[in-house]
């Protein structure tokens, strides 16, 4: 069993995670994360759907997953807002061959129609997620479950395999490439993330929790689940909306730092030293 923080013990830890959030999310962090592809184009469709793409190839070794987003919008041709409000069945072989992990050409068509569909219907990428926003409130549901009931009902009979790429909450996934794609793309006045969507505040954001998030997040007592799924991301959300409720998911960088930069986590903050 466990050990959990009590919400006075999580408070203490503010002074230094704050800190070490300080530390981590410089520009330099840019360079060598997938959010780099928001950063490479001026265009704000260009960004969202770049970002997008490379949120939820965010899967493996990060230099392999910069390589191969890399290469799938070298593809189209670096205009990925042009290339998918554009995209015709007389584009489908620029994908000829593509594959990263269990994604491949297939997927990625999929992915393509129906962004272009979206794009076609709403206007904007943002605008289909606002949408998407307001029907979870109306209906008390988590965002990212009506994003992929509604991404794949623009275009049905997409295969299955397509939609295991697209997580939902309400089979418990834990979300964590679509929660990282949102905090690219909702945090304000942060030199990493872009900030470009106004529909969701930022304190509705939840932990992109990732196994080495997850490992440093139980050492020190702030995720007592031993499952990392969607339960697990809860529980994390809320330790950390009590260090700030207006921005829990700045903590990210701490505990993904942590885990992934190979920052040493002092001792007296280890509570859980089986894990």
């Amino acid at each position: 069993m466990l050990k959990s923080l009590s919400p006075a013990q999580t408070l203490c830890l503010k002074p230094w995670f704050d800190d070490l959030v300080e530390r981590i999310e410089q520009p330099e962090y840019i360079t060598e994360d997938p959010v780099s592809f928001m950063h490479a184009f001026s265009d704000k469709e260009d960004q969202l759907l770049a970002g997008f793409f490379g949120a939820v190839m965010a899967w493996g070794r990060r230099d392999i997953v910069l390589a191969k987003v890399n290469e799938l919008l070298s593809r189209m041709d670096y205009r990925p807002a042009e290339f998918v409000g554009n995209f015709n069945s007389r584009d489908e072989s620029k994908f000829t061959g593509f594959r990263h992990r269990t994604f491949n050409e297939t997927d990625i068509l999929c992915f393509v129609t129906i962004l272009s569909d979206i794009l076609d219907q709403y206007g904007s990428f943002e605008t289909f997620w606002a949408s998407c926003y307001r029907q979870a409130l109306d209906q008390d549901r988590e965002l990212i479950a009506v994003f992929h009931e509604r991404f794949f009902a623009v275009t049905p009979d997409m295969p299955v395999r397509t939609r295991k790429h697209i997580a939902n909450s309400e089979k418990n996934s834990s979300c964590k490439r679509l929660y990282l794609y949102l905090r690219w793309c909702v945090r304000k006045n942060s030199v990493v993330d872009r900030g470009i969507m106004d529909f969701l505040p930022a304190s509705k954001l939840m932990i992109p929790l990732d196994v080495h998030v997850a490992r440093q997040a139980r050492k020190m007592g702030l995720l007592s689940r031993k499952q990392n799924d969607w339960k697990a991301v809860q529980e994390l959300t809320g330790k950390l909306r009590i260090l700030d409720a207006d921005d829990p998911a700045r903590y990210d960088y701490a505990l993904f730092g942590l885990g992934v930069l190979k920052l040493e986590l002092p001792a007296r903050y280890i509570i859980n030293t089986d894990v």
